[in-house]
């Protein structure tokens, strides 16, 4: 698919058709290929919680305003943003270092990502956020390749969420993010009005 489809076949749907599943290959594509997204330093501070199981997804629907497309989607991603990406011990930092880096990089390398995100909880919050944001947006451009369609919602109960599903506190939760078929007699409509060029540009020096 041309990139140009890619982004006019995005869009937020309400409605999922609970019949049409989402299988794991396709799934797996899409994780393995939104993976390619640009992080900090290659940090890539992202984890996901798939969910399936219709009696979790109801759970879920529950903390997320009843909303009925977390149940319809055959897949809802929790998604996680590690707000500790930066530590030395991370899991994710150990292993982007040892299969990306040499042994003498290392002081440069721990001391530079904890000045840069570990100053504060707000820096090492907007590194999480923005690095994992990429990532979700990486997934639904992925998803709308083979034809699917997702739903990201930011509509949902915080600490209900992170209580059900036993998500430790170092992960924010920046948006749920439903993976599915549109329902076949749905009907899309345009996109909504977007800025102009002129519009966003705000001063080019």
């Amino acid at each position: 698919m041309e990139f140009k489809e890619i982004l006019t076949n995005r869009r937020a749907i309400n409605f999922f058709d609970p019949a049409q599943n989402v299988t794991e290959d396709q799934l797996r594509e899409i994780i393995q290929n939104a993976a390619k997204a640009p992080s900090s330093f290659n940090l890539q501070p992202w984890k996901l919680i798939v969910l399936r199981d219709a009696s979790k997804k109801a759970e879920l629907q529950k903390l997320a305003f009843d909303q009925p497309k977390v149940s319809e989607a055959p897949v809802v991603l929790i998604m996680l943003a590690d707000r500790e990406g930066w530590k030395e011990g991370n899991t994710t930092l150990e292993a982007n270092f040892s299969n990306s880096m040499q042994p003498e990089q290392r002081d440069w390398f721990i001391s530079t990502t904890s000045a840069l995100y570990g100053g504060s909880e707000a820096a090492s919050q907007a590194f999480a956020n923005k690095n994992t944001g990429l990532f979700a947006m990486s997934i639904m451009y992925a998803a709308s390749d083979l034809g699917l369609h997702t739903h990201p919602m930011d509509g949902f109960d915080h600490e209900g969420v992170r209580k059900a599903f036993d998500i430790p506190e170092q992960y924010w939760i920046p948006m749920l993010l439903c993976v599915g078929h549109k329902k076949k007699d749905v009907k899309i409509h345009p996109k909504g009005w977007r800025q102009s060029y002129e519009e966003m540009v705000l001063n080019t020096l």
